[in-house]
């Protein structure tokens, strides 16, 4: 069952969403080679909780960590470790907040030093089809509206779009109705209404589609062994139109990268704290 969120409620989700922003804000100024996934981790922990707030996914189906790090061919759910990130690498961190009673919970494709380019071009991709998807989220649309945007949109350049992972509904539970695929049918699948809030997340793979998981239960990767990125938002549907809770702009205040790819999905600017 889909449950829609209030104005209220929809604030109080914005306050977690931006906990999280925050968190990978921080997170981004401590990426470089050396540091482990596990220093990240505790990092991590530390911020959310000196914020008055609990990790999302600690003791969540049993995830022994409070952010997900999964590096080069690991597609996401790649747990914490003493493996020191190297120079050339992509880290994808996926972070969950519980604040006010209601979750959030977005993630973000780092690049460690000097990138490869072909490396590069996936994660600009990867990240232009999240708010391409984005886009097609407002009410009256379907589920399949979004996920066939952010399909053909990867397909194009060859890549490979994962079909066993999704997005998800979010709300007082990490995960709600409706699932929210990166591939499928437009016109197909649950209609968008006012007031519900998703999160929407390309998992996309530089070579095939195929993933596996680890022995350790957790860590998905290509099949192939190529690199995967990931990048997810925490969006509400305000006034029938796509509304951003979630924002990459403390990644960027750290990396010193500017962009305004985010404001066509704001009612009011940003104002970072």
């Amino acid at each position: 069952m889909i449950i829609p969120k209030t104005r209220e409620q929809i604030e109080l989700m914005r306050e977690s969403a931006l906990l999280v922003s925050k968190t990978l804000g921080m997170l981004a100024s401590e990426i470089k080679p050396g540091v482990t996934t596990l220093q990240l981790d505790k990092m991590a922990e530390q911020f959310i909780r000196d914020h008055d707030a609990v990790p999302g996914f600690l003791g969540l189906y049993g995830c022994p960590s409070s952010i997900l790090t999964s590096v080069n061919e690991a597609v996401v759910h790649g747990l914490p470790n003493d493996r020191a990130i190297e120079e050339g690498d992509i880290i994808s961190l996926d972070c969950g907040v519980l604040k006010n009673g209601y979750y959030g919970d977005h993630a973000y494709t780092f690049e460690v030093g000097e990138v490869a380019p072909a490396t590069k071009k996936l994660l600009q991709v990867t990240k232009e089809s999240l708010y391409i998807g984005i886009r097609e989220f407002k009410a009256g649309n379907r589920v399949g509206d979004v996920a066939n945007a952010i399909q053909a949109y990867t397909e194009s350049f060859g890549y490979g779009v994962v079909r066993e992972l999704v997005g998800h509904g979010l709300g007082t539970k990490m995960h709600e109705e409706p699932e929210m695929p990166n591939y499928g049918k437009r016109g197909k699948g649950k209609m968008f209404v006012e007031g519900m809030v998703v999160a929407i997340e390309p998992m996309i793979n530089m070579g095939v589609r195929n993933i596996k998981t680890l022995k350790d239960g957790w860590t998905i990767v290509t099949a192939d062994k190529k690199p995967s990125a990931h990048f997810e938002h925490n969006v509400a549907i305000v006034d029938g139109k796509p509304e951003l809770l979630s924002t990459f702009a403390y990644v960027y205040k750290a990396l010193g990268i500017e962009s305004d790819e985010e404001n066509e999905f704001r009612r009011e600017a940003l104002v970072l704290s």
